[in-house]
């Protein structure tokens, strides 16, 4: 036998998931309802994601390696000294990232199919295969043809309103909303861009979180994110960001307005069945920082990989237990990650006190440094003592100046 892996969503987490797949000559089918798709996102990516997932130089529109983070009062601290010349934060079109993965799945084997899944039909032992049921725009009509195909196993990389994740009852999660606006500016307020972003921090642009300018190829993304869904509300956050940075964006034109909703921690269920969730379906976005893009990747190419192993190549039909060791490995490997970046949004996101005392602690170089290197390598950089010392002094010395751990 030749085992059969439907894969539905083809962002970073799909794709990623196919590409693996198709190497080990598994039999791949993903799915994609739109192949032109530009997904709201800040498109950040770390310096490991480049090598890691051997991503060219040509997708990265800017590499970012200053930034800016702008306190409630507006006070400006610049982070990124410690960055060496050949360190940077990538940003992207997630048009082009996209689709720079997926093609390249497909290139190595993966059977691409432009079409949106509308059900997925659950067999009642462990070996029969799931049927899936989708709409076929292959020949360009917008409605489509309706078909159906078999699998043995199913990723669903489809997306914080995963269709995947609801056939199987993995549970709700709690989401915020990213709103964010393209703009493209002037040509000398764009070389302000050249190689930084700005963060900034405040309630008048999150009650929970943060709002940015990051530079893309010939724009820049100004947007924000909140826990509190209402449309009314996102709109005085976005007003609040865009009068925050108005001198910097004067006489920019809005080219795209986009809204995506963000998991804001795991579903309940990411394993039911011989039915794995990955990226965003599986709610790997990051506290804090809000970050998605890598995550998203590693979880898709960390279940392939199990999937590999536990089937042997593809000469067998994996279990529910075999599935759970990629979560197992996934806690495992970041949980701690997940954590710590969950403390970090609770103290520091609360107030505007907080969010001043935040600021601060960034103006020290040895935060910075051990800030950046989790970011860019994803490991925590462990820090002399004497160092250790003194960041953890900055850090409850900022704490108590903003009043955060006040009960």
């Amino acid at each position: 036998m030749t085992l059969r892996v439907a894969v539905v969503g083809s962002g970073p987490a799909g794709s990623s998931a196919a590409e693996i797949l198709a190497k080990a000559g598994i039999e791949t089918y993903l799915f994609e309802r739109k192949l032109d798709n530009a997904k709201p996102c800040g498109g950040a990516i770390p310096l490991c994601m480049v090598s890691e997932f051997d991503l060219p130089p040509e997708i990265i529109d800017r590499r970012v390696r200053k930034m800016k983070m702008i306190s409630p009062s507006n006070i400006e601290v610049n982070i990124g000294q410690t960055l060496k010349d050949d360190e940077y934060i990538g940003m992207c079109r997630r048009e082009v990232l996209d689709g720079f993965m997926r093609d390249r799945a497909a290139k190595l084997g993966a059977n691409l199919i432009n079409g949106t899944v509308y059900q997925l039909d659950i067999p009642n032992n462990d070996k029969d295969p799931y049927t899936i049921h989708y709409a076929d725009h292959s020949n360009g009509d917008a409605k489509g043809v309706m078909k159906t195909l078999k699998a043995d196993l199913v990723i669903g990389a489809d997306g914080a309103n995963s269709r995947i994740a609801k056939a199987i009852d993995a549970g709700d999660y709690n989401y915020a909303i990213a709103f964010q606006e393209r703009i493209r500016l002037p040509e000398d307020k764009m070389a302000y861009y050249e190689d930084l972003a700005e963060m900034y921090v405040g309630d008048d642009v999150s009650p929970d979180f943060y709002a940015w300018v990051f530079p893309k190829y010939d724009h820049v993304a100004v947007g924000t994110g909140t826990m509190k869904v209402n449309k009314a509300i996102i709109k005085d956050l976005q007003a609040g960001i865009r009068t925050r940075a108005a001198r910097k964006l004067e006489g920019g034109e809005i080219i795209k307005v986009e809204a995506h909703p963000i998991p804001e921690h795991p579903r309940p269920r990411r394993v039911v069945g011989r039915v794995a969730l990955v990226g965003d379906a599986a709610g790997t976005v990051t506290k804090s920082s809000g970050e998605g893009i890598y995550f998203a990747a590693k979880s898709a190419r960390m279940c392939a990989e199990v999937i590999v192993e536990a089937s042997n190549q593809g000469q067998r039909i994996p279990t529910e237990a075999d599935l759970k060791v990629y979560l197992k490995r996934w806690d495992k490997k970041y949980g701690m990650t997940y954590l710590v970046l969950d403390i970090l949004q609770r103290v520091f996101y609360r107030t505007d006190a907080t969010r001043e005392a935040f600021v601060e602690m960034c103006a020290d170089v040895d935060v910075q440094k051990l800030t950046f290197d989790s970011y860019l390598y994803k490991t925590v950089v462990p820090a002399n003592p004497l160092k250790q010392m003194k960041i953890t002094a900055k850090t409850l010395g900022s704490l108590l100046r903003g009043n955060a751990l006040a009960p």
